[in-house]
């Protein structure tokens, strides 16, 4: 299949042919044996990673922070946090990736900052500009209100009934001020008010400041959230996430990504991909591209949350319960609407995915070679998250001491708060298909006790099974998940019907295949997957194959014909159609 010299060079961008690796710096590699990742040890494994084949580097934050969210409560947004090292560090990091030809973009996180924040600080005091800085209200009397906040004087509560997305209310009292302060995450993330027009500026400054020093772009943190309803009104108390109506998308929020877009990303060859997790598809794409608010893709969570319950993730009472004939119509409808998608299955924020959407016990490297074959062969651009290429796992977390996230945490306490439990072993099955800190326990270099991540102590356990599944032992077996996804990225880098090319689903009521076809004007390829742990027979496809190729498989005999053929499980094939 050559490549087509007819593909408008407008459509072309080096963004959409690229092959994304996200880095989670404190569980990558520790250099220095404090038992933290750190620059210096990402700076270890380029050649890594270059191997590997990636394209673009996104370095989740390294900024100095207090880290009282893992580095998402930012602190200063032109430092670099200590114990990830220093500034050089960082510049040598990126002269190191540009030098291989491969690309860096930082995590900008600017819908809150760290309340020890020079902004925060001065508006707590009410200085000057700085004042209105943040969302500051007066409480609401508590014999008026239908709700409760421990925070506080005794005769007042929060100013409106706003859940934190990390539990509780979303309202801090600060003694200092005298004031209440939002904060749709943790306390010490309070959230910057956008209607500032100040707020923005002092934004647009940081985004150029780091443009500037070189960098190729930003994923883009909750970046649905920027825009409140004015007068911060009550939200609907049976939600499951009480007050996320006037936070999500809210009025002013197209206006405030184009003025970003506008005034600063327009004037850098810079890839943008924001993080719209309560966003529909219909928001999403209107966030996307030049004809929108300029975000180049978004992550878009519909298909993140086919396995979840009626009332949340945590809903659901049966882990794992989810169906694929669900998972084919989300992901379509993406397909169709979206002029770019973001293809994902994890990051830092969800389990592992082959303990998620596989089987990662008896078909482990079969599942995490499909949902690799998945991610590559879809139109948009695949990211893929720090050990998914060596098929990691969710880990056993036993205790609640073991437990780090506050995410995790505050839906822990809420639940005990309301009596829904009795103790932390009532909830530890869902905490082990569920929490964040999964994607966060350490890469697996090898099998020693610290896996090689550390000769220290780990800032979080290290998963038990580091002899079976490491760097070490996948790169001296051809056959492992790391070498599959290596050629899958050689693959994809090679046909532009893979990139470019258009998508259609085929079978979508089989309740075990996952097929598709990706067409590029005369260029074809078909992708067949058995997303199942049972035989499955290919049956009623419905395209004209003469002589087809296979390109690749992840079982080493793939059938040469993929109808009437019978794929075992977890079995996926990418096919040339003449």
């Amino acid at each position: 299949m050559s490549r087509s010299e007819s593909l408008e060079r407008a459509d072309r961008a080096w963004w959409k042919e690229a092959v994304v690796y996200q880095i989670y710096p404190r569980s990558f590699n520790d250099s220095d044996g404090d038992g933290v990742g750190d620059i210096p040890g990402i700076v270890e494994k380029v050649d890594y990673l270059e191997w590997l084949g990636v394209d673009v580097i996104w370095l989740c934050p390294v900024y100095d922070s207090p880290n009282r969210d893992n580095g998402y409560d930012i602190r200063d947004y032109r430092s670099i946090q200590d114990a990830f090292g220093t500034m050089a560090d960082w510049e040598e990091l990126l002269e190191a990736l540009h030098a291989r030809g491969m690309r860096l973009i930082m995590d900008l996180v600017v819908n809150h900052t760290s309340s020890e924040h020079e902004w925060f600080r001065r508006s707590r005091r009410g200085e000057g500009k700085y004042e209105g800085y943040y969302h500051w209200k007066e409480g609401h009397p508590a014999a008026d209100a239908d709700y409760e906040t421990a925070d506080g004087p005794a005769d007042e509560v929060a100013p409106n009934n706003w859940d934190s997305i990390f539990g509780g209310p979303a309202w801090s009292y600060d003694e200092e001020r005298g004031q209440w302060y939002l904060h749709i995450f943790d306390a010490h993330q309070p959230d910057l008010n956008w209607r500032n027009p100040d707020v923005r500026a002092d934004v647009k400054g940081e985004i150029e400041w780091w443009l500037e020093k070189g960098i190729d772009g930003f994923r883009m943190d909750a970046i649905d959230l920027l825009s409140k309803t004015e007068g911060l009104p009550d939200g609907d108390p049976d939600d499951a996430l009480v007050g996320s109506e006037h936070y999500s998308h809210g009025p002013r929020l197209r206006e405030y990504l184009r003025e970003l877009y506008d005034d600063v990303l327009s004037n850098y060859d810079a890839m943008t991909v924001g993080e719209m997790g309560m966003a529909s598809v219909e928001e999403a794409a209107d966030s996307i591209g030049a004809d929108g608010d300029g975000l180049d893709m978004v992550f878009q969570f519909d298909h993140m949350n086919v396995d979840a319950g009626e009332n949340g993730p945590w809903g659901r009472a049966e882990p794992g319960d989810w169906e694929l004939t669900e998972l084919k119509e989300l992901v379509s409808r993406k397909q169709r609407r979206l002029e770019w998608d973001a293809l994902f299955l994890s990051n830092h924020d969800v389990p592992r995915l082959v303990s998620r959407f596989g089987d990662d016990d008896r078909y482990r490297a079969e599942s995490a070679t499909l949902i690799a074959t998945f991610l590559l062969t879809m139109r948009g651009t695949p990211y893929i998250y720090q050990g998914d290429e060596i098929g990691m796992t969710n880990a056993d977390f036993r205790r609640r001491e073991e437990i780090d996230d506050p995410q995790t945490l505050g839906t822990i306490d809420d639940l005990l708060e309301a009596g829904a439990i009795d103790s932390y072993e009532d909830v530890r099955e869902f905490v082990n298909y569920r929490s964040r800190d999964h994607a966060r326990t350490p890469v697996q270099w090898n099998g020693a006790s610290g896996a090689g991540f550390t000769d220290g102590e780990p800032w979080l356990k290290v998963n038990e099974n580091r002899s079976r599944i490491n760097v070490e032992r996948a790169l001296a077996d051809e056959d492992s998940v790391w070498h599959y996804y290596r050629r899958l990225i050689e693959l994809r880098d090679a046909e532009d019907v893979l990139v470019y090319g258009e998508y259609d689903l085929l079978l979508p009521e089989d309740e075990q295949l996952f097929a598709y076809t990706r067409t590029l004007e005369d260029e074809r390829a078909l992708i067949v997957l058995n997303w199942s742990a049972e035989p499955a027979v290919v049956d009623g496809l419905g395209v004209d194959a003469d002589d087809p190729d296979a390109l690749v498989g992840n079982y080493d005999d793939p059938p040469t014909a993929p109808e009437g053929s019978e794929l075992r499980p977890y079995e996926a094939v990418v096919y040339r159609l003449r």
